[in-house]
């Protein structure tokens, strides 16, 4: 598990992402998006990047504010980390009691802008089984998959063959947007990520971010 590191950077990624934009060596910069003075300067949800949903739903990611997150980068595509990626979040999800886990939101957010529309990524939801009601599967712009990949500190880069190799990632926020914790752990459940989870998800106000 990797919080810690994480946590203590987020403030200065977040800079970095609004300057740059960049997340792999071959990455042009980016224009600074407009803050949301009611969030804090460290909030991802600063980031006014246009997604689109598995319903064709237009959304930015600070409709997600007000309560806990999960989120992390995939492409439907991807024949073994992603499915991954996906497995885990959904290991977290089912160790959450049932209120913890009704006020749970997870966001997936593809790589891969050239083919993963919204009825790819409908299709792809639908193969693992996720539960519409809390789970978004959303593309974006080239330009926005970079500044939300930078926010979260997520390496990748597209290949000839039209896949991408990418690091995986889940990142917990807290109801405002902010990092709370993060892993690398793949293929079961991080049990100190589980217990930020947790935290998050109870009726009073989780733990505030280290800084």
């Amino acid at each position: 598990m990797k919080i810690s590191a994480s946590l203590r950077i987020a403030p200065a990624l977040l800079a970095l992402t609004f300057a740059a934009g960049a997340v792999a060596a071959d990455v042009t910069p980016h224009d600074a998006p407009s803050h949301d003075a009611a969030l804090p300067g460290d909030s991802i949800y600063q980031i006014d990047v246009p997604l689109v949903d598995q319903d064709g739903h237009t959304l930015t990611l600070g409709e997600r504010s007000g309560g806990p997150v999960v989120i992390s980068m995939f492409y439907s595509t991807c024949p073994y980390m992603c499915p991954m990626i996906i497995d885990t979040i959904k290991r977290v999800d089912h160790a959450l009691k049932a209120n913890g886990r009704a006020r749970l939101r997870v966001v997936m957010v593809s790589f891969d802008s050239a083919n993963d529309t919204p009825p790819v990524l409908k299709a792809s939801a639908v193969k693992h089984h996720v539960d519409f009601k809390r789970w978004t599967f959303a593309r974006a712009e080239p330009d926005g998959v970079r500044s939300i990949a930078a926010a979260l500190d997520i390496q990748y880069r597209a290949l000839p063959d039209g896949s991408f190799n990418h690091s995986g990632v889940l990142t917990l926020l807290d109801a405002q947007g902010r990092i709370v914790a993060r892993t690398e752990k793949l293929g079961e459940v991080d049990p100190e990520f589980l217990k930020a989870v947790v935290a998050q998800t109870q009726p009073s106000q989780g733990p505030k971010p280290a800084h």
